[in-house]
């Protein structure tokens, strides 16, 4: 055993064991860190003008901050780059996550002294549980690759500013550096073809034990690798045994993934985004991500159906509930107050608090009043996916709304590895699928308001194409599963088989 495998063991069992003892106070941890935001927040800005030097509990906080989104906060930023100080958090934040939004466009997103241990640790510990609870180790002592934005960054008012991918770059702990793939001037590059390549051309011949990335760009990595080589990346790679991913739900990709692979891998799903690194999977056991509830963020859970009331219901963790959809909000040391971060959760545990990402807020269908979510489509498409022995690249779906004699209906657009025999059958079991999923739906379909779905083939990489068309190929970019219009549907269009 080399030595850095060994040197981790014990470490790893160390920290297993502080999560697993933090899995029985996160109520506690909660309400301490709800108090400690409270107590640095009431001398910061937003403090003053929403009264935060008066509550002292959380139905008083709960009056006290409204829920928002980045529209809303984006004075206080604006106050940020303006240089002013203690607006949202003690002091100035440390980095900037740029990230884009869909409807805000570029956001900026605060990075505080206190809120990058984090992003740092919780990556971390992820690793750290699985090394304890499996016993393999081995990975530490090879090649591992993180395919990321890039490390370089601009500054906005004196602040250094990037991608949270490329800022946490530069907090990979020394001894970790050797280890770690692509080099620094790889990561740089900005065009994803360009730096694919590169990237290729690195790891090719060397011994890689752990991936991580995206699951659709991880594709696109192994897909060059095959092209190259015609070689599985079990051949290329006999020690490859980890993979990490998050950012999307992993299942649509996973039969893919593994069959470009030639074997089963061990998984490590995480749930970070530029607001926190949120979650992780801690066991390979038990399904779901452990929340991560003593890490500087206090977390609220508000019913997904009415995240978008003026007054809607705030929980804290102590009053969720199994199987219950939820829309997350977040108030954090990085500044962050009431923020809906856009995802919604469902618990599939309350001892200890495990979830899974069920979707996001933004992206669902209800031209009809269906309200069908990320979850349910998931579902649908995998399950008749599963019975056929089909493998999917990638999807979405859009509504079309017939403004003449014809009903309106669902459109999925899907980019498959092998087609279905008979695709009219496919559709059908994917309509049957999403029916009994989502009533509304069904009552749609019955009512004869909605036609049975339409399928539409999208060619070989015409996903790819479509991302790279509107400037969005690689890094943390992704495909929404869902939308509410036609603008992804009608650039598409030139995608099709």
């Amino acid at each position: 055993m080399k030595i850095k495998s060994f040197l981790a063991k014990p470490f790893a069992s160390y920290v297993y064991k502080g999560i697993r003892k933090g899995m029985h106070t996160a109520v506690a941890d909660q309400e301490n860190i709800l108090k400690m935001l409270i107590k640095t927040g009431r001398n910061t800005e937003y403090g003053k003008q929403h009264g935060l030097g008066q509550v002292g509990s959380y139905d008083e906080f709960r009056q006290a901050v409204p829920v928002l989104d980045y529209e809303q906060m984006r004075p206080f930023i604006d106050m940020i780059k303006e240089g002013k100080h203690n607006v949202l958090w003690k002091g100035r934040p440390i980095y900037f996550a740029k990230t884009s939004g869909t409807t805000s466009g570029t956001k900026y997103i605060p990075i505080t002294k206190d809120s990058i241990s984090n992003h740092i640790n919780s990556a971390r510990n992820a690793l750290l549980c699985y090394m304890a609870e499996t016993g393999n180790s081995l990975f530490a002592n090879g090649k591992m690759i993180f395919l990321s934005g890039s490390p370089v960054l601009e500054r906005v008012s004196d602040i250094p500013t990037g991608r949270l991918s490329g800022i946490v770059n530069h907090h990979i702990p020394r001894y970790l550096r050797t280890n770690q793939l692509p080099s620094y001037e790889t990561n740089c590059i900005e065009d994803w073809e360009t730096k694919l390549n590169r990237i290729v051309d690195e790891t090719i011949n060397k011994d890689m034990t752990l991936i991580s990335g995206i699951p659709p760009w991880m594709q696109m990595y192994f897909d060059e690798l095959n092209k190259r080589t015609g070689k599985k990346i079990k051949d290329i790679f006999p020690h490859f045994s980890v993979m990490v991913y998050g950012g999307v739900n992993f299942d649509p990709y996973k039969a893919k993934l593994f069959d470009s692979i030639g074997k089963k891998v061990d998984g490590i799903e995480t749930f970070p985004a530029s607001e926190g690194f949120f979650a992780f999977q801690d066991s390979q056991e038990q399904e779901g991500l452990l929340l991560n509830t003593d890490s500087g963020i206090f977390f609220e859970f508000v019913p997904a159906a009415e995240i978008h009331q003026e007054n809607p219901t705030r929980l804290s963790l102590r009053d969720v509930k199994v199987g219950e959809n939820y829309a997350l909000i977040i108030n954090s040391n990085a500044g962050l107050w009431g923020y809906n971060i856009g995802d919604t959760v469902k618990f599939v545990s309350v001892d200890p608090y495990r979830l899974v990402v069920t979707g996001r807020t933004k992206h669902f269908i209800s031209a009809f009043g269906e309200h069908v979510i990320g979850e349910e489509v998931e579902y649908s498409l995998l399950k008749a996916a599963e019975e056929e022995n089909i493998h999917i690249r990638e999807f979405t779906v859009a509504p079309f709304v017939s403004e003449d004699a014809g009903r309106s209906y669902h459109e999925w657009f899907i980019e498959f590895e092998n087609k279905p025999d008979n695709l009219e059958a496919f559709a059908r079991k994917l309509d049957d699928n999403l029916r009994k999923k989502n009533v509304y739906y069904d009552d749609l379909i019955t009512g004869n308001i909605l036609k049975p779905l339409k399928l539409t083939p999208v060619r070989r990489n015409g996903f790819i194409d479509y991302m790279k068309s509107i400037g969005k190929l690689g890094g943390q970019n992704k495909v929404p599963r869902l939308s509410n219009d036609r603008k992804i549907a009608d650039l598409l269009a030139g995608f099709e088989e």
